[in-house]
Order: C-alpha cells, then structure tokens, then sequence
C-alpha cells in the first residue's frame, strides 16, 4: 500500500498534513482522506489519475478538509468517471453535498453516495477493511490489509507423488492429512510462510 500526504510540501498547510490518499497494489482504485485546495493537482503531481479515486474520507468538518471537493467532484464528472464515489464523514456533510450540486449546477455522471461517520463503522472493499473509531478530541481509522496466504509448493506435492485435485486447494487452505500408513502431511509443508494480516492506524486530532 502506498501511502502519500498530498500537502505535505504547501505553504500554508504544512502544518496541518490533513489531506493524503492510500492507494492499495491489488486494487486500482484510491483511498483520499479529506480533499484540501488543490487536491486533484496533488494527485496530477503523483501521477495519480483522478478517475481513480473511489472513496472520499471526510474526517471533520473545517474549510482545509472540504475546500478542494467540489472542485475534485466536478472535474470526476468532466473526466467521464463511470463508477461509483462514496463519501464518508459527519452528518453535517450530506447537507454541503447537497449545496455543492444545487449552486455548481453540476449532474454528476457517476453514482454519488454518502455514510455517515461513527464509532465502529467499517468501509470495506474487496478484502480492505478500515475500522473508524470516533474518539472525545479524534477520529481514529485503523485499515487491515489482508494476509498473503504464502505460495503453494507444486514440487514439494510431486515429491509426495499427490495428484492433481480437489487435495491441492485443502493444502493451501490449512488442511492436514494422514497416508494409510499413518504418515502425517502438514499443510505447513507445502506453503511458504503465512504473513498476518498488516494494520495502519491513523489519527486525527480536533485540536
């Protein structure tokens, strides 16, 4: 997973490091935390396309974490984005979507959706999760991403001289067997090592 703050370099928000997207290896898609002025030129900067982008983090509610979204959301729809965007963030968001259409005069050609932000809520895509927990001064998000179950070891079978079949998948699940003769196959045998699954955890603070 690539991680990069969009305004770490700005002038005026480099304090603040609010704005950045996650961009995951086996998905084509983009992940954005809040949307500063100037969003899309950042994502342009990494080379990022911004048709890309499919989930929109919204975590509080302050002019530098808003101030590029309707602009990004326009322009979605002038770059003829197709699949669905989903916005998540406070209650109060809905209603600003809702003027950013009625004043832009803007029909926007892709789906837009809206979740509301809360303790325990989980986005998911695919086997990506992110886990939001709404704190007294913060928001954290805690995203897991899921393990690599290890390659299976096609020789290592053939030494055992075991067939081509429904056998191979149980292996690679975590099955082990026993021969008629009492002989133990492990399935740790035949896969390289499982990794657990990696979680990033991010806080933002209100302060």
């Amino acid at each position: 997973m690539k991680i990069i703050h969009l305004n770490y370099n700005d002038f005026f928000t480099q304090h603040i490091k609010a704005c950045f997207y996650c961009k995951f290896r086996n998905l084509k898609t983009v992940w954005l935390f809040n949307c500063c002025n100037g969003c899309q030129h950042y994502l342009m900067k990494q080379k990022i396309k911004i048709s890309q982008v499919s989930k929109i983090i919204i975590t509080e509610m302050t002019i530098c974490n808003i101030s590029g979204l309707p602009g990004l959301l326009s322009s979605l729809s002038l770059s003829n984005k197709k699949s669905a965007v989903h916005i998540y963030g406070p209650t109060d968001l809905a209603k600003y979507l809702e003027l950013i259409k009625k004043y832009s005069k803007t029909n926007f050609r892709y789906n837009l959706y809206f979740h509301q932000l809360k303790t325990n809520y989980i986005i998911k895509d695919h086997k990506y999760q992110i886990y939001c927990l709404k704190k007294s001064i913060y928001f954290e998000f805690i995203i897991t991403i899921p393990s690599n179950k290890g390659k299976f070891k096609l020789h290592k079978a053939k030494q055992w001289q075991i067939e081509t079949g429904p056998m191979y998948g149980k292996l690679k699940r975590g099955y082990d067997f026993m021969l008629p003769d009492g002989t133990t196959i492990s399935c740790k045998d035949f896969t390289d090592r499982h990794k657990k699954d990696d979680q990033i955890s991010f806080l933002f603070s209100h302060d």
